[in-house]
């Protein structure tokens, strides 16, 4: 029988379009995936890539091209246009460890040309921000110092480690969109092309600029996959035409939270899907048997599910069969986290400084309250002017406190990854009140198995509590 082989196609001899037709060539090649990459060139894999991926659409070819993309110094709004993809990996400059200099912000291009009447005071008032988030740091460490002890032997440099993000995430509050950040980027050939596309047609010209730089950098290591990534006209229509006609729609208030739709059978459609996994029989027999079954039955089934699940085990696939649809509003600062779980389907709406701002406690407690919000208001009043110039420009202004709505819809499965990582002690406050919140009102329709979230005891009100002066 021939010798089992798991090994390496090394991208340090191969380049990501090589090792994408090495893989694409074995569905039809007896060789080996060695034999297949010795016998290829950057020009060979090209050709192959124009006739199957470019000519036939065989897109998922491009899935084997990996590419690691460095991006530094964009805004946060860029950022998020980076970031909204789901099968890719990210990791952020930290807003909650790192702190920001005076300078490190982005003009938006459109306030850039041709001397717009705007952007004097657009940069007065991000100077503004900036000077107060820097003036807040020492108070709030003031503070923080006071009631965390330093530990024996503990160097400086260790116990400002330890303490950092207990002042710099109250700062960060006053931080504006238009704020720099880094972000290293993991993805394949076919992602980097479909965000590429969508950087190009975005509506903000940063986007649309950062795009042009990611095509260029891309093509360097796959020259064929990304080449005929342009604008799309699809998009760039279709999301002006929306935007025209959502402006027309009248705003009502809402809970900050709500759950506006879930599957009323998804329990039982969870436990008919458990069981079907391992009979041969057809999964409305199932589903009639659990609806059959007396509660305590129900409860034996489910603790035999779920009642194993240790600390940091994932739960069995058939949770997905249950799903939930929340309408949000989080701060900016809460949504940065949230917007990590791509296995989500989410909808944000653009900045806003029109939903309200949250105040830390920490910074009412450091007397530093008032100042606090008098840069946010300074900030308010510069988004309507921006707003009235160009929605989508007027983000730019909008600090992490002030609140954002977002639709999401995830199943019971991301759930229970996203309320029991995001209440835990060592989450962001703001992210562990979401958490918390959405725990209770899935535990309110599903009680059967979301009582198997291990969550700390704590709740959203004592996080709005302990941890706000205003939300």
């Amino acid at each position: 029988m021939p010798k089992r082989e798991i090994y390496l196609l090394s991208p340090r001899s191969l380049s990501p379009e090589t090792i994408a037709v090495a893989f694409a060539k074995t569905s039809r090649s007896p060789e080996s995936f060695r034999e297949i990459a010795a016998e290829l060139s950057d020009e060979k894999s090209a050709q192959f890539h124009e006739k199957w991926v470019v000519g036939y659409g065989h897109a998922s070819v491009a899935e084997h091209a990996i590419l690691h993309i460095a991006f530094e110094n964009v805004s946060r709004v860029a950022i998020e246009a980076i970031e909204g993809n789901r099968l890719a990996s990210y990791t952020e400059k930290s807003t909650r460890y790192q702190k920001w200099g005076p300078d490190d912000f982005t003009i938006p291009p459109e306030l850039n040309e041709a001397g717009h009447p705007l952007r004097d005071e657009f940069i007065q008032t991000v100077r503004l921000l900036f000077s107060t988030y820097a003036e807040s740091l020492d108070p709030v460490k003031n503070l923080v110092v006071k009631r965390v002890p330093r530990r024996d032997n503990e160097s400086d440099e260790a116990y400002d480690r330890r303490i950092r993000s207990q002042y710099v995430d109250r700062c960060r509050f006053l931080l504006p969109a238009a704020a720099n950040a880094n972000v290293g980027m993991t993805a394949n050939a076919r992602v980097i092309e479909n965000t590429i596309r969508k950087m190009l047609s975005h509506s903000l010209a940063e986007v649309r600029q950062v795009g042009e730089k990611m095509k260029e950098v891309s093509k360097a290591e796959t020259p064929t996959l990304v080449k005929y990534a342009d604008a799309n006209v699809y998009m760039v229509d279709t999301m002006r035409e929306l935007a025209s006609r959502a402006s027309k729609i009248e705003s009502r208030k809402s809970d900050w939270c709500e759950l506006i739709d879930y599957d009323k059978d998804g329990e039982d459609k969870i436990l008919a899907a458990a069981l079907y996994r391992f009979d041969e029989i057809p999964f409305a027999e199932a589903l009639a048997y659990v609806k059959a079954l007396k509660d305590d039955e129900r409860e034996k089934l489910g603790e035999t599910l779920l009642g194993r699940l240790g600390r940091y085990d994932v739960p069995l696939r058939e949770l997905e069969y249950a799903s939930y649809t929340f309408d949000l509003v989080m701060d900016q600062g809460a949504y940065a986290e949230f917007k990590r779980h791509r296995m989500m389907t989410q909808t944000p709406q653009r900045l806003t400084t029109r939903l309200g701002f949250t105040t830390p406690l920490l910074i009412t407690e450091a007397g530093f309250g008032s100042r606090y919000e008098a840069a946010m208001e300074a900030a308010l009043q510069m988004y309507e002017k921006l707003h009235a110039f160009n929605p989508d420009v007027a983000q730019y202004i909008v600090p992490n406190g002030f609140n954002r709505r977002v639709l999401a819809q995830f199943n019971l499965r991301e759930a229970f990854a996203f309320c029991q990582l995001r209440s835990a002690a060592n989450a962001h406050f703001s992210i562990r009140r979401v958490a918390q919140k959405i725990h209770e009102d899935i535990s309110r329709v599903h009680p059967l198995l979301s009582k198997y979230m291990k969550l700390p005891e704590e709740t959203w009100q004592s996080v709005e509590k302990n941890h706000f002066t205003r939300v």
